[in-house]
């Protein structure tokens, strides 16, 4: 139940930002985020929004996001498909389902990185000088939470995170994207501070604090450059500064890895 309720939020946030695209300004550069909970989870891309107009830069976001949703849904949703051919997109941030990528192999090849590959296409031929970054996602708190036949390999967090780790880069370097390491700096933060609680009590979803570290490293992905914000979403500011820390340090430190240009 808690499921299909979590999934009808996001259909319906979905189709919210469809009719807030509308009211795009058009000096604001425009950002699209696809992806599932993990994205909508804590207003993550209205707080990249928050964060990059306290840089001077007008960033206008747009969601679509039902929860739940795989890469291979979302490129068969119509909406989605309609939203991509308006065009006029600067950047395509998109988050594949929080365990596709952590799958073995076959199962990656077979459905991952097609869908991947089929979105990119889409985008850059109705948006031609738009980026598409991919939102690496974090392991989660105690491996992977889905039941997967002999590969013992993700029940640890990890081995989740050292899959999800690779297989977004692969698909960054197939698609010639860019990569938003949001779950290396989250990985980063589980290690020199374990009393941050990134996690919410499910064990995998964001908490605020998880999704401010996420908004911060997709900003410094779209802007790689150095930057302090006074956007900290009501926690202590020496938490906050921390947090912005990490996120530039995993960027701008990885320029390469994440195949950014400079």
């Amino acid at each position: 139940m808690k499921k299909q309720m979590r999934k009808w939020i996001g259909i319906c946030l979905a189709c919210m930002a469809l009719t807030a695209s509308a009211q795009v300004k058009s000096d604001s550069l425009r950002v699209l985020f696809i992806g599932n909970s993990f994205t909508y989870f804590n207003e993550l891309p209205q707080t990249v929004s928050q964060i990059a107009a306290s840089q001077g830069i007008k960033l206008s976001a747009t969601q679509f996001a039902p929860g739940g949703y795989y890469m291979k849904q979302h490129v068969e949703h119509e909406k989605l498909q309609k939203l991509i051919r308006q065009g006029g997109w600067d950047f395509v941030v998109i988050q594949e389902q929080s365990a596709a990528l952590a799958m073995p192999s076959d199962t990656v090849l077979q459905n991952s990185y097609p869908a991947a590959h089929t979105l990119d296409s889409l985008i850059h031929a109705h948006n031609a000088a738009a980026r598409v970054v991919f939102y690496m996602t974090w392991g989660h708190k105690d491996g992977c939470q889905e039941e997967v036949d002999n590969y013992p390999l993700i029940y640890s967090y990890e081995g989740m995170q050292d899959r999800l780790r690779i297989n977004y880069l692969e698909m960054t370097y197939r698609n010639k994207a860019w990569c938003a390491p949001v779950g290396m700096a989250w990985q980063q933060i589980r290690k020199e501070r374990p009393d941050y609680v990134l996690y919410m009590p499910d064990r995998s979803h964001p908490s605020m604090l998880g999704s401010y570290l996420a908004a911060n490293v997709i900003f410094c992905t779209l802007f790689p450059k150095p930057y302090q914000t006074d956007v900290l979403l009501g926690m202590p500011a020496e938490q906050g500064e921390y947090i912005q820390q990490v996120a530039q340090k995993t960027v701008l430190n990885n320029l390469k890895l994440l195949n950014i240009e400079k």
